[in-house]
């Protein structure tokens, strides 16, 4: 299973943050749309990552001043990504190994999706659950 089967069905453009954003309006996107995080894109090329991680960081070093920032001097960078054909276990590693909650998704140098481990491990828990119901009918047939 890959990433680019997580990614099906879903319809619309990603959020993202802009590098020249304000961290004030970017933190109202986020609340806005009940999200944690968002890549910082420039043109289609993933520059960062901008999360709620960032905002407690942020506003720990910079007290109220973080709210007039740029969002390229306080996002995380570089961001790390993975493929469409990336593995949904090799992503999860990656997110456990890193302690990070948000990949974005690159092919080609372009944004093509963004995944939270809650997307992962819904799906690996789906996937589980499906095997465990055919080795059920499987063992009740015989």
């Amino acid at each position: 299973m890959t990433i680019a089967i997580i990614l099906q069905g879903r319809e619309g453009a990603v959020f993202t943050a802009s590098p020249d954003e304000l961290v004030e309006a970017v933190v109202a996107r986020l609340a806005e749309k009940r999200i944690g995080a968002l890549p910082v894109v420039e043109g289609d090329r993933v520059v960062g990552i901008f999360s709620e991680r960032d905002v407690i960081y942020g506003l720990a070093s910079h007290a109220a001043a973080m709210m007039t920032k740029r969002v390229s001097d306080v996002m995380t960078a570089p961001a790390i990504t993975v493929t469409s054909d990336s593995p949904v276990l090799s992503a999860l590693s990656l997110m456990t190994r890193r302690r990070i909650r948000h990949l974005p998704v690159v092919d080609d140098d372009r944004i093509v999706g963004f995944v939270s481990i809650g997307d992962l491990v819904k799906h690996r828990i789906e996937r589980i659950e499906a095997e465990a119901s055919a080795m059920r009918d499987y063992i009740q047939m015989a």
